[in-house]
């Protein structure tokens, strides 16, 4: 009997798979727990091995295309054996629905979108003061709107004729928001250029920052920290360590021990709760060509800077090589972006789900400062952290800064 191969779910934020690689082929025997295909998801490419023996019949998704989870995307029976049954049935399957009871109010706002939807353009109008179409807003709704990533031209204006004010910023609501209107590309006006299909990954980024970024709150936090002794006590530890110990590392630990003091900030957001996480597992926001990727290091607070630093530098290669598992990047409860190494002085970040707070970290800059009432050299290093108002207050926030800024200007205490 024929068995069918399906596109499995391979993370908790898959929604479908490409198929990167088939190592059989058409009319090729199988045997169980042989690898069959290699599957991209959105965060890495991972081994898809057979459970059963047989003869591979059919392949319904070509290499380097995607499907959506649950998929066919292979058959392996006996050699000989028909499928056109088996993907017949598939094809005229009805999907069940599930009973729902709609209010007349549900009727009335479905109707209501869809007679947007009917008459918005099809064509983009670029509003300018040019063309009449001015858009009048205050200058703190302007900067509330920068902020939060809003189009102001999509936020309809409680003020006087039309202009948009702060309450209309901090009650805009993105589902209220005109369906996407399409670009005209049937004349290419930018010259020659070249399309490239979105990855898995990036689709995935994409669709979990403008989640976070328009339904979380954020406001940012900024502290400037000094790293003069940070810098002094690297410099020992490496001189004598066998592994070599960065400053990513340091901060790593350092947030570690200071989520320890501040709990509230190592929460989750969970629309009727809010969980306050007991275990310090700091993802690490990692590049890779594709995207990014957030390895997690687990109990970070047990954890040495020499074991921070080992395990971050296995989770870039891993990363690099797309061979990272589930267990490597799940269970998060705070976030580190660090672009210092790439000369950026400092830098806001979207939360990462389900954390409650990311933190943004800046290069280390030859500084004046003034300390006893002199001015001396200093190295300092600002850091942003982004904050989920449902869960952060703006003091629970800049508590924790201290904390971290402590820890960090006082590194001997925690070596």
């Amino acid at each position: 009997m024929a068995e069918v191969i399906r596109m499995p779910k391979l993370s908790d934020t898959m929604t479908e798979g490409v198929v990167a690689n088939w190592n059989k082929k058409v009319g090729d025997t199988v045997k169980r727990g042989e690898i069959l295909a290699e599957i991209e998801t959105d965060k890495a490419t991972m081994e898809f091995e057979s459970f059963f023996n047989g003869t591979l019949l059919y392949i319904g998704i070509e290499k380097g295309k995607g499907a959506p989870v649950d998929a066919i995307i292979a058959i392996i029976g006996e050699k000989g054996e028909d499928v056109n049954a088996i993907l017949a049935a598939e094809k005229n399957k009805v999907p069940e629905k599930k009973e729902e009871k709609v209010s007349e109010k549900k009727i009335e706002t479905v109707v209501a979108k869809k007679e947007v939807a009917k008459q918005a353009p099809k064509k983009i109008t670029v509003h300018s003061e040019e063309n009449g179409n001015r858009i009048i807003a205050s200058p703190l709704a302007k900067k509330l709107a920068d902020e939060k990533g809003i189009d102001i031209f999509y936020v309809k204006g409680s003020g006087d004729h039309g202009r948009v004010i702060k309450r209309d910023i901090d009650y805009w609501n993105p589902s209220k928001m005109p369906p996407v209107m399409e670009y005209d590309i049937s004349v290419n006006k930018a010259g020659e250029y070249t399309d490239e299909p979105v990855s898995q990954m990036r689709k995935i980024i994409a669709k979990r920052l403008s989640e976070s970024k328009f339904s979380a709150p954020h406001f940012y936090l900024t502290m400037e920290i000094d790293m003069m002794n940070a810098v002094s006590v690297r410099e020992k530890l490496n001189a004598k360590g066998e592994t070599k110990i960065s400053f990513n590392d340091m901060v790593i630990r350092a947030v570690a021990q200071s989520l320890k003091s501040h709990p509230k900030v190592n929460s989750s957001w969970y629309g009727d709760r809010i969980r306050f996480n007991h275990e310090i597992n700091i993802g690490v926001a990692v590049a890779v060509e594709e995207g990014l990727l957030v390895p997690v290091v687990r109990n970070a607070d047990k954890k040495s800077y020499a074991e921070i630093g080992a395990e971050v530098k296995v989770f870039a290669q891993k990363a690099k090589d797309k061979k990272l598992q589930p267990t490597d990047w799940e269970g998060n409860t705070f976030t580190i972006s660090n672009l210092g190494m790439f000369g950026i002085d400092e830098f806001t970040a979207i939360i990462n789900p389900p954390d409650s707070c990311i933190l943004a970290v800046g290069g280390i800059k030859d500084t004046p400062v003034v300390k006893d009432g002199k001015i001396v050299a200093g190295k300092i290093m600002k850091v942003t952290m982004s904050c989920d108002h449902r869960v952060v207050d703006g003091v629970t926030g800049s508590a924790f800064l201290q904390t971290l800024k402590k820890v960090l200007e006082n590194p001997a205490s925690q070596a």
